[in-house]
């Protein structure tokens, strides 16, 4: 029996493995890996890349099946009424109110659900990559925060394939020829050199990179490619290296957008 945190898996959860679940067998083909690095006990956090609008429904398909459901932090608007909004509360998600006083609150909930024992999904980069070659961009210090808080594993997740059927910001999908959704889970970052230390902005920092790192990696073994050394880096006026990288496709991209470096 599937458990969260010593809960049973309840009736949403249930509900989306029902409803999502086939589709996404029918639809795709799976390369999953490392399943063995997700903790069978205790509180933990990973940390995704994000390609497409398609990933997180592959991520937690492949999470879901290691019987550690996890809990994603989602834009607060999300959750105002309906169908969606009925399951974001009943999975008992994890709202985030961006540029409001109630923007501390996600990092209260995610500490405190950690602390409880359950899985925290950190997309670092908080919006999908804007990178031209779609590597992981400059991630933003939150799962660094609540992981040098709480000192639970950080577990790095890459993903791949959902973008190709779905890529970043694309209208319509392209399910045809069956594409392979790649989730590649590897051991947890040792972030253990900043115990103890103050959170300070370099600190967050350093934490935050070497995570990232550990995300990018993985993402190499599955591509066959090396990431690049640099961190796109999507805010307004900072360095965009990425962009003039020769011999590579430009990924389609929306307007930059400023947002907080916490979330």
């Amino acid at each position: 029996m599937f458990r969260v945190s010593g809960r049973r898996i309840g009736f949403w959860y249930r509900m989306a493995a029902v409803l999502v679940k086939p589709p996404l067998v029918v639809l795709f083909k799976r390369d999953w890996r490392g399943m063995e690095h997700i903790p069978a006990e205790g509180g933990f956090i990973t940390a995704i890349n994000h390609n497409s609008h398609l990933d997180p429904f592959s991520y937690a398909h492949f999470q879901y099946n290691t019987g550690r459901v996890p809990r994603f932090l989602i834009k607060a608007g999300v959750f105002k009424g309906g169908f969606v909004g009925a399951f974001l509360r009943g999975t008992a998600q994890i709202p985030v109110y961006r540029e409001s006083t109630n923007a501390a609150n996600a990092f209260r909930a995610a500490v405190d659900a950690v602390n409880k024992g359950e899985c925290v999904a950190f997309y670092p980069e908080g919006t999908l990559t804007r990178d031209p070659d779609l590597w992981p961009m400059r991630g933003k210090t939150g799962a660094a925060r609540v992981a040098l808080l709480t000192k639970a594993p950080v577990i790095p997740v890459a993903q791949w394939g959902a973008n190709e059927a779905l890529p970043p910001y694309a209208k319509r999908p392209r399910f045809f020829p069956r594409k392979t959704l790649t989730v590649h889970a590897g051991p947890p970052v040792d972030l253990s050199a900043y115990y103890g230390k103050e959170p300070t902005a370099e600190v967050l920092r350093a934490a935050t990179d070497d995570i990232m790192a550990a995300v990018a990696e993985l993402l190499s073994e599955v591509r066959g490619e090396p990431a690049p050394a640099e961190r796109y880096d999507y805010r307004p006026g900072k360095s965009r290296a990425a962009e003039n990288r020769p011999g590579k496709p430009r990924a389609a991209e929306k307007p930059p957008v400023a947002d907080e470096e916490s979330k």
